[in-house]
C-alpha cells in the first residue's frame, strides 16, 4: 500500500516510519494471542489497512499511533479467538499452535548461525509450545488480559477499552489466567539439560531403541500430533511411554528414509524430521525431571510452511 496515495499528492507520509515500526511488535502480540504466525501476519495487515483508510486529518488526530495500532491488533485477536473455539471443534484431529522455526541447529543447549525467525517473533518464554497450549485452555478474554498485561505490560485501563470490561474486572482475568498457567506448567529446565534429553531421545529414536525411549519418556507422557486431516497422524493424543515409543519405532521402520534433525521449536531444543529433504513434522517437547513429559508433533503441512521456506543452516 502506497504511504503516498494517501496524502493526495508526492509527499510522503509523515507517520510512516512511526507506524511501521510498530509491526514487528504487533506480530509479536498477535502470533501469542492467536498461536498462528500465518493469522497474526493476516491480522497486522488488516490493521494497517484500517490505519490507512482513514483520512490523514482523521490519522494527524490520534496522539498515539502506535497504541492505536496495539489496540485494533488487540480487538481483531480477541473477535477471531471467539470464532477459532467454534472452527476448531471442526478441526481434524488435535489442533496444536503453529510451530516456529529460528533456523538454525543447536548444541548444548546454545545455539549457532545468526537468528532468524523470519525476524518476526522474538523468541522467549512467552511463546514455548507448552505455554501456548495452556494459553488455548483461557477464554479469548483471559487470554487478552493476560498477554498485553502480563507479556506486554500494558495497564489495565487500556485492556478495558480493548475488552470492553472494567479495569478492575480485566485484573481479574489476568489473576484467574496466571492462576491456571502456574498449575499446568511443569517446572523450567535450563537449555544445556534440555538439549541433552532431546538428543538422547533423537538419538534412540534413529536406533529404534524402544527400551531407551521408554526410559527417557516420563511415566505420565503424552504424544499429540497435529495433522489437519491433511496428512497420516493418529486423532487422538498417544498416553504412556511404552505406548509412544512403539509408534515411534514404527515410524522410522515404515519409512527408513526419514532424517531427524535438531532444531530450535519456538526458542527451545526440538526435532524436525525430514523426508527427501522436506520437513514433514515438527517436533517440541517438554521436559521434566530429565524426561520427557509431553510431545507435540506438528504435521499439518499448512503450519510448516515456515519452516519449509528456511534454508538448511
Amino acid at each position: 500500500m502506497s504511504a503516498r496515495s494517501r496524502q493526495g499528492d508526492d509527499r510522503p507520509d509523515p507517520n510512516l516510519n512511526a507506524i511501521m515500526s510498530e509491526r514487528r511488535q504487533l506480530i509479536n502480540l498477535a502470533y501469542r494471542l492467536l498461536g498462528s504466525l500465518a493469522d497474526a501476519e493476516d491480522v497486522v495487515q488488516e490493521t494497517y489497512v484500517r490505519w490507512y483508510a482513514m483520512t490523514p486529518a482523521q490519522q494527524r488526530a490520534i496522539a498515539s499511533p502506535g497504541g492505536w495500532l496495539t489496540k485494533v491488533t488487540s480487538r481483531i485477536c480477541l473477535d477471531l479467538l471467539g470464532s477459532a473455539r467454534a472452527r476448531r471443534e471442526n478441526y481434524v484431529g488435535e489442533w496444536i499452535p503453529e510451530p516456529l522455526p529460528d533456523r538454525m541447529e543447536w548444541s548444548d543447549g546454545c545455539s549457532q548461525g545468526t537468528a532468524d525467525p523470519a525476524e518476526r517473533v522474538t523468541l522467549d518464554e512467552s511463546v514455548n509450545m507448552a505455554f501456548l497450549v495452556v494459553l488455548e485452555s483461557l477464554t479469548p478474554a483471559e487470554r487478552v488480559a493476560f498477554i498485553l498485561h502480563d507479556v506486554f505490560r500494558y495497564p489495565f485501563t487500556d485492556i478495558a477499552d480493548i475488552v470492553g470490561r472494567t479495569p478492575g474486572a480485566c485484573r481479574q482475568l489476568a489473576t484467574s489466567a496466571r492462576r491456571r498457567i502456574r498449575g499446568s506448567r511443569a517446572p523450567a529446565r535450563s537449555g544445556e539439560r534440555q538439549a541433552a534429553v532431546i538428543r538422547s531421545f533423537k538419538q534412540a529414536w534413529e536406533a529404534k531403541d524402544i527400551g531407551a525411549l521408554i526410559g527417557l519418556l516420563d511415566p505420565g507422557a503424552e504424544s499429540v500430533a497435529d495433522s489437519g486431516g491433511l496428512v497420516e497422524a493418529g486423532s487422538h493424543a498417544v498416553r504412556g511411554p511404552a505406548q509412544i515409543a512403539r509408534g515411534l519405532v514404527a515410524l522410522v521402520r515404515r519409512l527408513p528414509e526419514l532424517t531427524i534433525l535438531e532444531r530450535m521449536v519456538n526458542g527451545q531444543p526440538g526435532l524436525v524430521v525430514q523426508q527427501d529433504g522436506v520437513t514433514v513434522t515438527v517436533v517440541a517437547f517438554e521436559v521434566a525431571r530429565e524426561r520427557v513429559v509431553r510431545i507435540w508433533a506438528v504435521r499439518n503441512p499448512d503450519k510448516l510452511q515456515p519452516w519449509r521456506a528456511a534454508p538448511r543452516p
